[in-house]
């Protein structure tokens, strides 16, 4: 299992963030991304989580909504990887992943286009 801090993580997130291509993030509105540790259950099953309401099912959505959140989470990551470059494969994944839950594709379509 890697062993990388928060901070290291953190920095490692925003990289591959950086290397996403120019149409899938301008669209982001309102968006904050987070790291945290593990899920709220503690597992190590869940890579990453959009929350928020996708841009296909938004009616009236504004000013003074609180911002949808795409959280990726690092020990499940860390625990799934045996090298650095697994490692930033696996989180370009998991951002794209919960980036297209943003824009309304679900995860029957990733799969499709096998992102999953």
């Amino acid at each position: 299992m890697l062993q990388l801090t928060t901070e290291e993580f953190e920095k490692l997130v925003v990289d591959e963030l950086d290397l996403l291509p120019d149409d899938m993030v301008d669209g982001l509105e309102n968006v904050v991304f987070l790291v945290e540790d593990r899920p709220e259950d503690g597992s190590l099953d869940l890579f990453g989580l959009y929350d928020g309401v996708d841009l296909t099912e938004r009616d009236r959505y504004g000013f003074g909504e609180l911002p949808d959140r795409i959280i990726v989470y690092r020990e499940p990551h860390l625990a799934a990887c045996e090298t650095l470059d697994e490692l930033r494969d696996e989180v370009h994944t998991t951002l794209v992943h919960e980036i297209a839950h943003f824009y309304g594709i679900d995860d029957e379509e990733l799969h499709r286009l096998g992102w999953e």
